[in-house]
Order: structure tokens, then C-alpha cells, then sequence
């Protein structure tokens, strides 16, 4: 797969640094959760982020809730798969219940999940965060959404911000993604149309306020 060139405009991130660096000089484990919509650049941001704060190696590790994504044999038998995405279709009691271990200094080094977006599929086990981390970067699209279950993880979040990106951006953004994913054009349309930029609206306007918002 060709490698994806990043034209999309940098947020100024200096905010949002300044408050990681409030985190890291609070004692215990902190937790910075970063939402925003499908395409709205929140990995991109969160490995930014990382990168500036990360020294010693180690300090700052990054969780992104696409790990949690159910198997697409699981979608397949509820019948969502089409809908891969909506907040429906992600193991949310097995995310609340990471927050919690990585929350207890007990637990030690903790396996977490990582998306493969080329597979499409969730890597179990696939990242270790280890005791030394002083700050997790959790990042997602409903981590601040305003629904039943949802809503009980803002409690886990010591400080929170959410991306704000124009619906003609996403959908630019998400075009690109998937044509580079090789969809054909009636594949991206129902993707675009009937998955990605409707959850992209329930994120704006199910969400609770952040604590910090980033426009581009």
C-alpha cells in the first residue's frame, strides 16, 4: 500500500501540551483522553503529543480505543459489519475495564489491543504498557459521548479534549482513506454516507464538553 502523504493542515497542539505537562507533575498515573470524529486526526495527534512529552522513553503511552473494535465475525453475527465504527460495534465493557487495570499500580506491565487498520481487524496483546508509563493517551471517537455506558468513562479521564474538524474536511479526508484502501466508488459512497459521517455527527453532537477543544 502506498504510503499516505499528510496534507492536512497541523493543529497547534501547544495547549494541549501544556496541560499533558500539568498532568505529568501531578503524582500517580494520569490519564488524557483525546476525542473527535472519524478522519479528525486523532492518532496523529496523540503520537504528537507523545513524541514532545516522551522522555525518559517510556513516560507516556498511548491507547487508542480502536483496539476494541468487535471481530468482524462478531459484527457478521449481530449483523453490523457494513457498520463497523458506530459506538454499537466496539467492546466497551472490555475498554472500561482496561482503564480500570490500567488505573491499579498492581497490575504492573498491561497488554493492551491495537487496530490494524490494513487488516482491519484487533490485535490482542499487541502493545505493552509498562509501570513506568506516567501517562496514558487514550484516543477515540465516543470516549466523550453522552450515552448509557459511554458515559461512565469520563470518570477514568483526568483531563480530556476533543478535535473539532468541518464535515466538508472529514469527508475529504475519509475519501482519500479509503480510496487508498482500494474500495470501489459505490463501496466508499455507502462508507462515507451511511457509516462514517453520520458517526461523525453523533461525536459532535452527543458528546460532552472537553475540557480543552482543538479546531483546525
Amino acid at each position: 500500500m502506498a504510503q499516505e502523504r499528510d496534507d492536512r493542515p497541523q493543529i497547534d497542539i501547544a495547549p494541549l501540551v501544556a496541560a499533558a505537562q500539568g498532568l505529568l507533575a501531578r503524582p500517580g498515573r494520569q490519564v488524557l483522553a483525546i476525542a473527535g470524529p472519524p478522519g479528525s486526526g486523532k492518532s496523529r495527534l496523540a503520537q504528537r503529543l507523545a513524541a514532545q512529552l516522551d522522555d525518559p522513553p517510556g513516560r507516556v503511552a498511548i491507547l487508542p480505543m480502536d483496539g476494541f473494535h468487535y471481530d468482524d465475525a462478531v459484527l457478521h453475527q449481530m449483523g453490523r459489519r457494513p457498520w463497523k465504527g458506530a459506538p454499537d460495534t466496539f467492546d466497551l465493557g472490555g475498554l472500561g475495564a482496561m482503564l480500570a487495570r490500567l488505573r491499579d499500580p498492581a497490575e504492573g506491565a498491561v497488554a493492551v489491543p491495537v487496530f490494524d487498520r490494513d487488516l482491519e481487524i484487533s490485535r490482542g496483546s499487541a502493545r505493552i504498557i509498562g509501570p513506568e508509563a506516567r501517562l496514558i493517551v487514550i484516543e477515540g471517537n465516543y470516549l466523550l459521548l453522552d450515552r448509557p455506558g459511554w458515559d461512565r468513562l469520563r470518570a477514568g479521564f483526568d483531563l480530556t479534549a476533543m478535535i473539532e474538524v468541518p464535515e466538508d474536511e472529514l469527508h475529504r479526508r475519509l475519501l482519500r482513506r479509503w480510496q487508498r484502501h482500494g474500495l470501489d466508488e459505490a463501496e466508499i459512497a455507502f462508507k462515507l454516507q451511511e457509516n462514517d459521517l453520520p458517526n461523525g455527527r453523533v461525536v459532535a453532537h452527543e458528546s460532552r464538553p472537553a475540557d480543552l477543544v482543538l479546531r483546525f
